[in-house]
């Protein structure tokens, strides 16, 4: 934490503002703390403020400013009642308020300027080393290399287990390798409350995967679905049957089918298979904004 100490004179104080607030704020985020020793909710402030910045060093800086000993500071900031709080970057105040905050605030305060803030030099060069590694372990799995791809998903989350966006690539990778118990616990390690996209992806496929029956043979299937077209339960079975085969097109048509014929058969079990399929490869996927046009115009024709 920096402090700005009684200056000898205007100069001084001055100086001592460029150098701990303006030039510091170019590489960090500086909490301005304007304060005085018998302002009674300055000394509650205060320590939530020093706990708080302490714990997101260095990437947080806190300079505290004695209304008293700093008049013509607090004059130029036009500072009418006190505490109040100004938050700097790139040399230029950004934000602030006035009043003693709880912790939640000002964790929130902060967290929401931060994450507005371009990042270091190298917090790009590893958030770009990190893509990279994740990258490589998505090709591994694709191409089938289940081992090299649950290694390296399993180093990177070693090193960063609060990164719930790669834990849900992880996911996919667990079930694509024949283990979907380690999947839903891997999933289960993401909070309920994180709804992002990849995480939407991961509980989707783990979903599907739930409910995927031993594999079949499909040929019988189709054959008997064929010979009796409208029974809506056994072209339901054939859908489960492509998705545990990897045929998610063809997974597709047959669920469509059932909701063109019956949009409400079995309480709408298709059109949720569908919806969840839809989940699991991303709202935003090609294929399913293909899929999705076409149950729009099955619902609405």
């Amino acid at each position: 934490m920096a402090s700005l100490a009684t200056p000898t004179d205007e100069k001084a104080s001055i100086e001592a503002f460029r150098r701990d607030v303006i030039e510091a704020s170019k590489t960090a985020l500086v909490l301005v703390d304007f304060w005085a020793e018998w302002c009674g909710p300055c000394k509650t402030l205060g320590p939530l403020l020093e706990k708080v910045t302490a714990a997101k060093a260095p990437k947080v800086k806190l300079v505290k400013i004695d209304v008293d000993k700093n008049q013509s500071l607090a004059a130029q900031f036009r500072i009418q009642s006190i505490p109040t709080v100004y938050a700097f970057m790139n040399g230029a105040p950004v934000d602030g308020f006035q009043g003693a905050l709880g912790e939640r605030e000002l964790t929130a305060f902060i967290d929401r300027l931060l994450a507005g803030a371009p990042p270091s030099e190298d917090e790009a060069a590893q958030e770009a080393e990190i893509t990279a590694l994740v990258e490589a372990a998505e090709a591994a799995s694709a191409q089938g290399d289940h081992e090299q791809a649950l290694s390296i998903f399993s180093a990177i989350l070693e090193q960063l287990p609060d990164r719930h966006d790669i834990a849900a690539k992880f996911v996919p990778a667990l079930l694509a390798a024949g283990q979907p118990d380690m999947a839903s616990k891997a999933l289960e390690a993401i909070p309920a409350d994180i709804k992002d996209e990849a995480v939407s992806k991961a509980r989707a496929a783990v979903a599907l995967a739930a409910d995927a029956p031993p594999s079949v043979d499909l040929a019988p299937l189709e054959a008997k679905v064929a010979a009796a077209p409208q029974d809506h339960a056994l072209r339901f079975e054939l859908a489960t049957a492509h998705l545990a085969a990897g045929n998610r097109d063809a997974a597709a048509e047959a669920l469509l089918a059932i909701i063109a014929a019956e949009r409400d058969w079995n309480e709408g079990a298709a059109r949720a298979k569908l919806l969840t399929l839809i989940g699991a490869a991303g709202l935003t996927d090609p294929w399913s904004i293909g899929v999705r046009a076409r149950l729009r115009s099955i619902l609405f024709s």
